[in-house]
């Protein structure tokens, strides 16, 4: 009699235990598939005083993209595009908060709140083609503004 009392115990246990598992994991999928709002996207690309060609082509096809294809986020402030020398004094605080050095593309979300930076080093894989960078970055910006 006592190992029915068990078995059910067990039993009965183990429903609970697993129906709060699929709760919370339900609740945690659906939390992470819900995409942040996005408050600010800035856009920057930092660089030396003295460029060579892709550090230029860097600059060039980054700035032309967000202008080309997002004139309307532009105009609310939604993104912002900035060149940035990390060799003037004023602007060493923030190359130092995007621990930038040299020429490099970060991109800064800004969303409750807070920044989550990333620099994004595969743009210089893409600077053979200016048709394939701009796709690459347009595409990249439209996904976090969930266009």
């Amino acid at each position: 009699m006592s190992n029915k009392y068990a078995i059910f115990g067990f039993l009965l246990l183990g429903i609970i235990f697993l129906s709060g598992c699929s709760r919370s994991l339900d609740e945690s999928a659906k939390a992470s598939s819900e995409k942040p709002t996005i408050e600010k996207i800035e856009v920057i690309n930092f660089h030396a005083t003295q460029r060579c060609a892709a550090c230029t082509a860097l600059g060039k096809y980054s700035e032309a993209t967000v202008y080309e294809y997002f004139q309307p986020e532009l105009r609310d402030g939604i993104i912002e595009f900035r060149a940035v020398n990390v060799d003037l004094p004023e602007n060493k605080e923030l190359a130092k908060k995007y621990q930038a050095v040299g020429s490099s593309l970060f991109i800064n979300t800004i969303y409750d709140g807070e920044d989550h930076i990333e620099e994004d080093a595969r743009v210089w894989r893409l600077l053979s083609s200016e048709e394939q960078f701009k796709s690459y970055l347009k595409n990249k910006l439209e996904a976090m503004l969930n266009k």
